[in-house]
């Protein structure tokens, strides 16, 4: 059975430049923070406690960490904190961002945060592009929206967002339209991607919100599905789309970066054929039936970058493996898949 290519090391073209990771103990950013370590850039990862073992040990753990990594203390919502860590950096990713139910903690900051990255690194003046971490939540909440294929050009409804109390696509949308129009008056240059549900191996020691999306059908938390559809996506292919647009001259705009779309059933069919001892729902919930298709999510941005997409069976065996090596999951052998 094989493992998602990590082609992310045949690639050193950062020697000699410093950049900026927001919220680099994040599950993408981890992830990004690896590799780019690893194509040899200097990396300058903003957290709340550079002191805290604990939560920065997978970091330090990384090759090349102790060399080129430096862990900075920073706040969103405190710009000069942010001055301080961009001083000096060519490029920064900016992937923090908070997730949860509270519209109050959530839109503030994604907002207000967002507004002093891009002026923290405008008024810098030594960063040459911003990489934002945006969301296909900023994409396709749009009810008027028919079956045709989504892509750069569409946003969410910001009304439909609030009526529906989906505030996490309600802050991404408003945050990304915070960072176009404040980019284009700062004379910043901007590339946004917008990511599906991100899933793959951890290599932070917490659980986060997507691959909690997955541990909950594999540990007897939930007895159903619900009647809804999702687009999924490697953290090894987003990490690599980050670092392509950065360094590609005309990268430019936004890149969605999604996967295939399935139902929740199919999803717990994938995981209950690759790890069938595993009590994995087999019914939706309420008995209502898989009505639910989704959204198709264009990738042809993706392809002229020339990148692609892991398949979404990978994404999920990865992501059972790296909870079974953590310790979250009981290790169980996994059935072989032609599939993968």
């Amino acid at each position: 059975m094989g493992v998602a290519n990590d082609n992310t090391a045949n690639c050193a073209s950062g020697h000699g430049h410093t950049v900026c990771v927001t919220g680099a103990g994040g599950f993408i950013a981890s992830w990004l923070v690896k590799l780019l370590l690893q194509k040899g850039y200097t990396v300058r990862g903003t957290v709340r406690n550079p002191d805290d073992d604990a939560k920065n040990a997978h970091l330090r753990a990384l090759d090349g960490a102790a060399e080129q990594l430096t862990l900075v203390r920073a706040d969103l919502l405190d710009k000069e904190s942010l001055d301080a860590a961009f001083r000096g950096c060519e490029g920064v990713f900016h992937t923090a961002s908070p997730v949860t139910d509270d519209p109050e903690q959530m839109i503030e900051p994604a907002v207000n945060g967002t507004k002093n990255v891009i002026n923290a690194a405008a008024d810098v003046g030594s960063v040459r592009r911003v990489v934002f971490t945006s969301s296909i939540g900023a994409v396709y909440m749009d009810p008027r929206r028919g079956p045709e294929e989504v892509d750069e050009t569409c946003w969410s409804d910001l009304e439909y967002c609030k009526n529906t109390k989906n505030w996490y696509c309600y802050s991404k949308t408003v945050a990304e339209q915070a960072a176009w129009e404040l980019a284009k008056q700062r004379r910043l240059d901007l590339v946004v991607v917008n990511p599906s549900l991100v899933l793959g191996p951890l290599l932070q020691p917490a659980v986060n919100a997507s691959t909690w999306h997955i541990l909950k059908y594999l540990d007897g938390s939930v007895q159903t599905y619900a009647d809804a559809a999702q687009a999924y996506v490697h953290v090894r292919d987003v990490a690599n789309v980050h670092a392509r647009v950065y360094e590609a001259p005309g990268a430019q705009g936004r890149y969605l970066c999604a996967g295939r779309t399935l139902h929740r059933g199919e999803v717990c069919r994938i995981l209950a054929k690759l790890f069938p001892d595993y009590p994995v729902p087999t019914k939706c919930k309420g008995g209502v039936g898989e009505t639910e298709k989704g959204c198709r999510f264009s990738s042809r941005r993706l392809t002229e970058l020339g990148d692609g997409i892991t398949p979404v069976s990978l994404c999920l065996y990865d992501t059972v493996i790296s909870l079974q090596d953590k310790g979250l999951l009981p290790r169980q052998v996994a059935a072989c898949s032609q599939s993968l």
